[in-house]
């Protein structure tokens, strides 16, 4: 098929390179030039595994184009995916206005078009329900050729969006006519070839999944924080809770693993914009308000830990932190629980020395204040924060820290301390090599 995807983030460009590597030719569009002009050099923006290698082969092989021309790109195309941002607004709703915007610059591409056969126009941006009926509505303002609008959520993870794509779960479409509902089934057939299935529904429920998909495992995260804050409480060790529930089939293991919170670009974002939509149509939405409540605290809970050690005034005390994205196998830093764990650490006094395998450039803008006041200094090496840091932070998850040389991090530290925000170690081996070992929701050896 030709298929225009417009916005070149995680979502598009994952969706666009992988409906390339199945045979279809895809041009995605941008309206950051500069952006385009990378791709087009065969440059993706973002840190994805497998995504750059395959940007490059597809566009070699000629399927897979950049541009800045949306008209030129609608009236070539087929179906045309919008997968631009929804960021929050200020009272937690998702902001629609670049979904519009696009659907507002369609229309006009259509009706400019002498020959457009009906379009397919398919919602792959994260959007509240109804979102839908105004895009459609918003077409509408500026053409009288015939069109069909359809939810296609999308459900990849960061760090391993390629493989999501390429082999889902379950493919969603909300659709409300039976030949196109057809070639949306045929364009996604070549992902589930081993039977997964492909969903077929109303948009609002197409809409509503996406929602309530990501509000169930945010809701899984933070109620095991809240097991882990427990178990501290009481003496228990979470990994033997999280053991002794998860092998229940009707629980399972995923998102069982308790933290600092979840960060990035769904999670913090989509759980918001679902109490809001309950808000709207007079639904309180207490299990979700929670889930946000008990992860905003959670975020604070390293700091917590660090004070408890070495005192509420951290003044002329320097930690060294490993990991600065939101989670391992990416670079994005948006909703970090580094972030929070950083801002509150030099709030009491301290500075920190920071490492992450990929997130440092994204780092630089984040930090570039402190970085200026020298309160915040990044490091390529992970071992290098170490030197003259008074204790050692791990936030992010990544395998480079899961296996480190721990005598030489004792030998580099002033104090021989690690503070664990993923509960990486065994706290009986650390207490035998003489570390002070704090963690999450596990007794102390």
């Amino acid at each position: 098929m030709d298929i225009c995807v417009v916005g070149t983030g995680y979502v598009g460009l994952v969706a666009g390179t992988c409906f390339a590597e199945t045979g279809n030719d895809v041009v995605c569009m941008d309206v950051d030039a500069a952006k385009i002009d990378k791709l087009n050099n065969g440059h993706i923006p973002i840190f994805e595994p497998g995504l750059e290698d395959m940007v490059q082969s597809n566009v070699a092989d000629g399927r897979l184009r950049f541009t800045t021309d949306l008209p030129a790109a609608v009236k070539q195309s087929q179906v045309i995916f919008i997968a631009v941002g929804t960021p929050q607004d200020e009272d937690g709703r998702a902001d629609l206005q670049y979904v519009l915007k696009v659907a507002e610059n369609i229309g006009k591409a259509m009706e400019a078009d002498p020959g457009a056969l009906p379009k397919i126009i398919v919602d792959k941006s994260t959007v509240p329900v109804g979102t839908a009926d105004k895009v459609r509505a918003k077409i509408a303002e500026f053409t009288s050729k015939a069109y069909h609008v359809v939810s296609n959520p999308e459900f990849m993870k960061e760090g391993a969006a390629v493989q999501d794509f390429l082999k889902p779960d379950r493919v969603v479409i909300g659709c409300d006519d039976e030949q196109v509902a057809k070639i949306m089934q045929r364009l996604y057939a070549p992902f589930v070839r081993t039977e997964n299935p492909i969903l077929t529904m109303d948009v609002r429920s197409a809409e509503m999944t996406k929602y309530a998909a990501n509000a169930m495992l945010a809701t899984k995260i933070s109620f095991m924080n809240e097991v882990a804050n427990l178990c501290e409480a009481v003496g228990a060790d979470v990994d033997m809770v999280r053991k002794g529930i998860g092998f229940d089939q009707r629980i399972g293991f995923q998102f069982l693993f308790p933290g600092v919170g979840y960060g990035g670009s769904c999670f913090p974002k989509d759980v918001k914009a679902f109490i809001r939509v309950g808000e709207e149509h007079g639904v309180h939405m207490e299990i979700v308000r929670a889930v946000d409540e008990v992860n905003a605290v959670q975020k604070s809970t390293l700091v917590k830990k660090v004070k408890k050690i070495f005192g509420d005034d951290l003044s002329g005390k320097t930690f060294a932190l490993w990991g600065l994205s939101f989670k391992p196998q990416t670079d994005d830093m948006r909703e970090a629980p580094s972030i929070t764990t950083i801002r509150g650490l030099l709030e009491a006094g301290a500075t920190v020395r920071a490492n992450d395998p990929q997130a440092l450039e994204v780092a630089e803008g984040v930090f570039a204040e402190e970085i200026a006041k020298g309160s915040v200094t990044l490091f390529d090496n992970n071992y290098q924060t170490l030197d003259g840091s008074d204790a050692l932070i791990v936030v992010t998850e990544w395998n480079e820290y899961r296996r480190p040389n721990f005598e030489r991090v004792k030998s580099s530290l002033k104090t021989p301390t690690i503070v664990d925000g993923r509960n990486l170690y065994d706290p009986n081996h650390l207490a035998e090599l003489g570390f002070t070992y704090e963690c999450v929701g596990r007794p102390r050896a």
